[in-house]
Parts: structure tokens; C-alpha cells; sequence
């Protein structure tokens, strides 16, 4: 990869984090319209960056041969050991974006349940870890995938 493809990947990274988050703290605060609209627009724009930031990671990927490519063989593996990267990454990101919006969900309702009773507080630990246990076994895949590269 030269140096060109580099800048322009770390860019186009730092605007995908910098502008949602500003587009969310420079809207309007003040009322509860604005702040629905506020929530619609920072998710658009998540969004739009995301899939785009993922489009110019695959085509910066794909796009670079390696220099030293003599036979076919070796240019075959090489793909396919991004592709393992790949797909390893994609184990733990996605169990762990998973995993997040279990605990998310399983925490609140322990703590209102933790609020009304406290002797379920054995029992929502549980439930919790359990929904922890999802970023776990990504990353026990992707150990996995990154041992038979």
C-alpha cells in the first residue's frame, strides 16, 4: 500500500469518527422534537460513515498486489490469509456489537428489578454475564480463525 492510499484511509477513519459526533453535540438541545430530530439525524450520519468507511477499507484492500508476487499460488494465499483477518475481525466485532446491546437491555431491567426487590441481584448477574458471554465466544472464534492462518 503507498503512502497516498494510507493517508487517504486514515482521513477518511478520523471523519468517520469526528463528524457524527459533532453533528450530534453542535444540533439543538433545547426542545423534544429537536431532540428526536437530533437522534435521527446523528444515526444517519453513523450510518453514512460506517458503510462508507467500510467501502473504502474493502477497496483499499483489495485493490493493493503485493510486490513480491511471483506464481499465482503465492498471491492465492495471500488473499487468503486477509480474508482469515478478516473474517476474524468480523467475528469479534459483530459478537461484540451483539453483546452490547444484550447487556444493554438485560442490565436496565436488572436494575429496575434490583430497585423493587433487592434479592435478584444474584439472579440478574446472571443474565447479564450471560449476555457477556456472546463477545466471549467471538473471540474465542477468532482465535480460532487466526490459528489455522
Amino acid at each position: 500500500m503507498n503512502t497516498v492510499t494510507q493517508i487517504t484511509f486514515i482521513v477518511a477513519l478520523l471523519l468517520s469518527i469526528v463528524i457524527p459526533f459533532g453533528s450530534f453535540l453542535l444540533s439543538s438541545k433545547n426542545k423534544a422534537k429537536d431532540q428526536k430530530k437530533r437522534y435521527k439525524l446523528t444515526l444517519a450520519t453513523n450510518v453514512f460513515f460506517f458503510f462508507s468507511t467500510m467501502l473504502l477499507a474493502s477497496i483499499v484492500m483489495l485493490s493493493s498486489t503485493p510486490a513480491f508476487a511471483a506464481t499465482e499460488e503465492t498471491a492465492a494465499a495471500g488473499s487468503a490469509v486477509g480474508l482469515g483477518y478478516l473474517a476474524a475481525g468480523l467475528a469479534v466485532g459483530l459478537s461484540c456489537v451483539g453483546g452490547g446491546i444484550a447487556v444493554s437491555s438485560a442490565a436496565s431491567a436488572a436494575l429496575g428489578a434490583i430497585s423493587e426487590d433487592s434479592s435478584l441481584l444474584g439472579k440478574s448477574l446472571i443474565y447479564v454475564g450471560l449476555a457477556e458471554g456472546v463477545c466471549l465466544y467471538g473471540l474465542i472464534i477468532s482465535f480460532m480463525i487466526l490459528g489455522r492462518l
